[in-house]
């Protein structure tokens, strides 16, 4: 009685089995053509393609590699720093000892804990892995398809360029507020410097086309931003540079970042509405892992400002509201899934990584304006 039903299972596997086959067949074949008319060559053609292959194999394993491993990733790297231990606001002269019974030191400022951590938000895209969006088989793409709209390669990239966009607008705030005195000084020449280094183009190679010669890739611009950056912090150190630490300051740093969110925000939110094809949409997670690697960035970042601006912050009375933030950034750097979806967020089956991101950036984004608010009270 069951015989028809086997025989119809049979033959249904037995004609995917086949079909299957015909697929790597396909796939297979301008490979296998190739491969027997290299065979028939003499040495003399077969070394130099040979040499070839060799380099492309090497190139896009070192690529993968590099795409695949992400070296120092660690989303409670703030600890790190141990800003809870500083007990003075950035540029302010040292008046703590490190030690019962020492006399605090003579021309000492603190430096700037946002500086630090800027400096070495750099040094982990650049230094500890490699700079993915410059890479020369990134730019290729797979058969000439960007990679970004691809579901392959492409996270730790926009990752990265998520953490450069936090720093870029930490820098940009630096020069034009937190690194002097409004009205009385000039520009600081080294976050000056900082900043226009950290504005080149994310994804220029060693030659390019237009124009068409060699170039100084993208790392090494972001190499020297670092070094100003430390060198700024050094002269801080020395009370040689400025720091301005006022409320007005603080303010309008922390309105940019939200405003910066804010842009974050409705990107996520026009690609979660329109485009939600659940785990075959491919631009879900470029969206997703620059979202993330901003907050990250400003993790960082705001834990920084919250040691530089730390009088401000207790004198003003939202010492619970900006740990609660703090809070918040960390709980969003949990979300760490394999495979992105972009689901509906009525849908049953396939989840929406997007809207959660979301969320989590319209909270902190929330509570940085709700800070402000009571700041400027």
């Amino acid at each position: 009685m069951l015989d028809p039903v086997v025989a119809f299972f049979q033959r249904l596997f037995s004609a995917v089995g086949r079909g299957i086959g015909q697929a790597v067949a396909f796939v297979l074949w301008p490979f296998v053509t190739v491969a027997g008319w290299y065979r028939g060559r003499s040495w003399i053609i077969k070394g130099p393609i040979g040499v070839v292959l060799l380099l492309i194999v090497a190139g896009y394993g070192y690529f993968v590699w590099n795409t695949q491993v992400w070296t120092g990733f660690d989303p409670d790297y703030v600890n790190a720093y141990n800003l809870n231990a500083r007990k003075n606001d950035a540029g302010q002269p040292v008046t703590t000892a490190a030690a019962a019974g020492e006399t605090a030191p003579a021309n000492v400022c603190q430096a700037s804990a946002i500086v630090d951590v800027a400096a070495d938000l750099i040094d982990l895209n650049v230094n500890h892995n490699a700079w993915v969006s410059s890479m020369l088989l990134y730019k290729t793409g797979l058969f000439g398809l960007d990679w970004d709209d691809t579901p392959w390669l492409d996270n730790k990239a926009s990752f990265q360029r998520g953490i450069n966009q936090a720093v870029r607008r930490t820098t940009v705030e630096l020069v034009d507020s937190l690194g002097r005195v409004r009205g009385t000084s000039g520009v600081n020449n080294n976050l000056q410097a900082a900043r226009g280094n950290l504005q080149f183009n994310e994804g220029t190679w060693y030659f390019g086309l237009n124009p068409f010669g060699p170039k100084t890739p993208t790392p090494s611009f972001y190499r020297a931003a670092m070094r100003d950056l430390r060198a700024f912090n050094t002269s801080l150190a020395a009370c040689e540079a400025t720091f301005d630490g006022r409320a007005d300051n603080f303010i309008e740093f922390l309105d940019r970042i939200a405003n910066d969110l804010g842009n974050t925000s409705a990107i996520i939110r026009e690609r979660s509405e329109f485009h939600n094809g659940g785990w075959f949409d491919t631009r879900a997670d470029d969206r997703f892992w620059f979202a993330y690697g901003q907050l990250y960035g400003y993790y960082g970042v705001l834990s920084g400002a919250g040691a530089d601006f730390d009088s401000v912050i207790a004198q003003r009375g939202i010492t619970q509201l900006w740990t609660e933030t703090l809070k918040q950034l960390r709980a969003a750097l949990r979300i760490q899934p394999v495979i992105i979806s972009n689901g509906r967020e009525d849908g049953w089956i396939m989840p929406t990584h997007l809207a959660t991101m979301g969320f989590y950036i319209l909270r902190v984004r929330s509570n940085l304006v709700e800070i402000r608010d009571v700041l400027a009270r």
